[in-house]
């Protein structure tokens, strides 16, 4: 089986449809190791009358994906890439570079083989040159990567589904609307407004105002 080598691609628009004039950037050596991170945040709670906090689910930020990338210009790796300066500005033009096109950085698509392909934007690029001519031009440079999972607006408002308990929702009150009334908006159900009291810590619940923001959490159903 033939070695497959990382690549990167760039996109102008969110849904990852429009690639970029030009080649993707190929690597010229695979990433040793590759770290996918995730993590869930909480909001630190202590009850009354208890010793110890409990831990409030508050959101999923989105996963992130780093790896080092070696370039070797020397000509031992690939004798028709040793420019290179030209290698990180093509890497650059890709995951970094401003593009007056969109207004911002490109969308980034990050694919080896099959089993890994990552939608993101960059995150950090660092550059560490480690070997040179004896005129001081570098040769040889180790790139640090990250990358954030990008998921665009529609496709995620239908991943969440907007109705979902399991996601926050901040709602700002109209004159005369009741937290039931609210609820039901939200989730399609009028039942979850204590829970809602309690979160916003509203003692009269039964007289919102007008402008008034409230957030709704995500719901925990009772079993």
């Amino acid at each position: 089986m033939a070695l497959e080598y990382m690549k990167i691609t760039g996109y102008k628009d969110e849904d990852f449809t429009q690639a970029v004039s030009g080649d993707p950037y190929n690597l010229m050596i695979n990433p040793e190791s590759i770290k996918w991170s995730r993590s869930i945040e909480y909001n630190e709670q202590q009850p009354i009358d208890t010793s110890t906090s409990s831990q409030k689910y508050k959101h999923t930020p989105s996963d992130n994906l780093s790896f080092d990338i070696v370039i070797d210009c020397t000509g031992v790796v690939d004798n028709k890439r040793t420019d290179l300066n030209k290698e990180i500005e093509a890497l650059e033009d890709i995951v970094y570079t401003y593009n007056g096109d969109i207004h911002r950085p490109n969308f980034v698509k990050i694919q080896w083989g099959s089993d890994l392909v990552f939608y993101s934007v960059l995150k950090s690029f660092d550059t560490t040159y480690t070997l040179f001519k004896p005129d001081g031009s570098p040769l040889r440079a180790k790139i640090s990567l990250s990358f954030g999972k990008y998921v665009s607006a529609d496709k995620r408002k239908k991943e969440d589904n907007e109705s979902s308990p399991d996601i926050s929702h901040l709602v700002e009150v109209v004159e005369g609307q009741s937290l039931p009334q609210l609820s039901n908006d939200v989730w399609n159900t009028p039942y979850y407004y204590v829970q809602v009291a309690k979160y916003n810590d509203l003692n009269k619940f039964r007289q919102l105002k007008g402008g008034q923001q409230l957030l709704f959490p995500p719901i925990i159903k009772p079993a």
